[in-house]
């Protein structure tokens, strides 16, 4: 029998078993304390996004205090800003062309310790046949925010607005100035701000002029830049850039330099560099009669008539077109006019071109599709001129006279020939109050064609296309107003097509998200809107007198892009 206090016996194998674990867990004590290494994460770690739109990155640093990072841009097909932009706060802005291949990559690197980052990739992607929502509100009637001049602000926006003019720079920024609207008071009259916009930023800039309606015009002496020159109030007037990228304007309704309010021919001229207008020709009065001189020959003393509603482009030599408009004739009466002009901005010499020197000319259309040394537009107030890569100018609708001298709205679509000096009519009705015929949207029919309208906004594309927005005007037969229809014309198959919009008058918008292309978005009708085409084949459009995202009708200071 074994004692009660002897110990039992405990094999040698455990006892070292015992040992080696007790030495690993104070081995493993030792080792206990987290890294104190830094490393960097990133949200999201991948992205897709349309090309101009943003998407927001979080950079998080690791194990520092210092949470500061910076961000570069990188990709195999692109370099610079062709890869985008990123703020410093990882707001990330995609190019307006897609690179190849569309692949981006977003880095966030720590200010802390330079070798660690993180990385995303993002995919960049096309939008087509698509509206974005960018800028301004989705109800009518909004107050200017101006801000300091000069001075570029995200809650800087211009106020709701009709019948304004507008320039694209070589530098992409949108350019705006007056029309009919609302000032920073909430007050409605003629303004003669000017705005900047800025694609990359997405920020506007008041440039000049007043925040407030009804301003006179400070002429100074013909010819001199000054500092305190501006034009005065108004809306309805025409403009150009010229390819020195000085903005040009002329005429429309407003002040003159005495207060006096009416149909204006003051050809007006700002270096976006000085920011200083000058007075280049017309006059500092209200309702000037025309100085035709010779059809075809420039002369010092010619300038047209004190008008509005005209329409106007500029050829690939510099020179800038103006047609018609509501105005003043040579012999002082007023009315619709269809004559044509030729300004030439190195000689500042005005050419009276075609058409009447006398107003209320009912239009010579000729056989459809043939040149005529005959054939000629009527009158009309608000259509629509545009150049193609030929030289050709193409001139749509507006509210004038057709074939037998009826006044009406028309739909009829014209090529002028500055080399033959002729004009062809091309599509449409030579008979006022025409309806729509639209076919399939997104097919293109030799049947097809807009109806009578005018206010359109209108761009030529790089392929020679020539496109058309809204206005007012009929859209079937007894449906007519505000439009919202959005029309592609391909002079190489002679054929209309409807993109987009709806097919009836009246349509209120739809938004959507800002900054977010959808296919469901779409302008609300309008008409007296303005428009840029920008270099990447981008169709903008701003403001005009129409409908808002409620159903209500007004002016509006919403900023659309439509990508093709």
């Amino acid at each position: 029998m074994f004692k009660k206090d002897r110990q039992m016996s405990i094999p040698k194998s455990i006892l070292l078993a015992s040992s080696l674990i007790a030495l690993l867990a104070a081995c493993g004590a030792d080792q206990a304390a987290p890294s104190s290494e830094i490393r960097v994460t990133l949200t999201p770690n991948s992205a897709s996004v349309y090309v101009t739109q943003s998407v927001q990155f979080t950079a998080t640093v690791h194990n520092s205090t210092n949470s500061a990072v910076t961000w570069s841009l990188s990709g195999a097909g692109c370099s610079g800003d062709a890869c985008g932009r990123i703020s410093s706060s990882g707001l990330y802005t995609a190019p307006p062309n897609v690179p190849y291949p569309a692949a981006v990559k977003v880095k966030a690197t720590s200010v802390a310790d330079t070798s660690k980052s993180a990385s995303a990739t993002i995919t960049i992607l096309a939008t087509v046949n698509m509206w974005t929502w960018v800028s301004g509100s989705n109800s009518r009637g909004q107050v200017g925010v101006y801000g300091t001049k000069d001075v570029a602000d995200p809650a800087n926006v211009p106020g709701a607005r009709s019948l304004a003019v507008s320039w694209l720079d070589s530098n992409g920024n949108l350019w705006l100035f007056g029309g009919g609207g609302v000032d920073s008071a909430g007050n409605y009259g003629e303004l003669n701000d000017l705005w900047k916009y800025d694609p990359q930023t997405s920020m506007w800039t008041w440039i000049s002029g007043s925040n407030v309606i009804a301003q006179n015009g400070i002429y100074g002496t013909k010819g001199t830049p000054h500092s305190a020159n501006v034009p005065g109030a108004r809306s309805m007037a025409a403009s150009w850039l010229d390819s020195s990228g000085d903005l040009w304007l002329f005429g429309g309704i407003g002040y003159d330099s005495t207060g006096d309010y009416g149909w204006l021919n003051d050809l007006w001229r700002l270096n976006p560099a000085t920011l200083e207008w000058t007075w280049v020709s017309g006059a500092d009065a209200v309702f000037q009669v025309g100085v035709y001189g010779t059809k075809g020959i420039a002369d010092p003393a010619n300038v047209p008539g004190a008008r509005d509603r005209a329409s106007s482009c500029r050829d690939s030599s510099g020179n800038f077109w103006l047609f018609g408009g509501e105005g003043i004739d040579s012999t002082g009466e007023y009315c619709d006019l269809n004559d044509l002009w030729r300004f030439d901005p190195t000689t500042l010499e005005w050419t009276w071109i075609s058409g009447s020197n006398m107003a209320y000319q009912a239009g010579v259309y000729g056989a459809k599709g043939t040149a005529d040394p005959a054939n000629v537009p009527g009158g009309r107030e608000m259509p629509v001129l545009q150049i193609d890569s030929g030289g050709n100018l193409w001139l749509f609708g507006g509210a004038g006279l057709d074939s037998v001298g009826y006044p009406g709205s028309l739909n009829d679509l014209w090529k002028y020939d500055p080399a033959t000096l002729q004009w062809t009519w091309i599509s449409g009705s030579n008979t006022a109050y025409q309806a729509g015929v639209y076919g399939t949207k997104g097919t293109a029919d030799p049947a097809n064609v807009p109806g009578a309208r005018s206010g359109v906004v209108c761009w030529i594309d790089p392929l020679d296309k020539l496109w058309l927005f809204g206005g007012q005007g009929l859209a079937t037969p007894g449906d007519s107003g505000d439009l919202n229809d959005l029309w592609r014309y391909d002079p190489t198959t002679s054929a209309w097509t409807w993109v987009s919009g709806s097919n009836t008058a009246y349509q209120s918008g739809v938004y959507g998200i800002k900054g977010t292309a959808d296919s469901s978005n779409v302008p609300g009708a309008r008409s007296g809107a303005v428009s840029w085409l920008d270099a990447s084949g981008n169709l903008w459009l701003f403001g005009g007198s129409g409908i808002d995202s409620a159903g209500q009708q007004g002016d509006l200071n919403d900023l659309w892009r439509y990508t093709r």
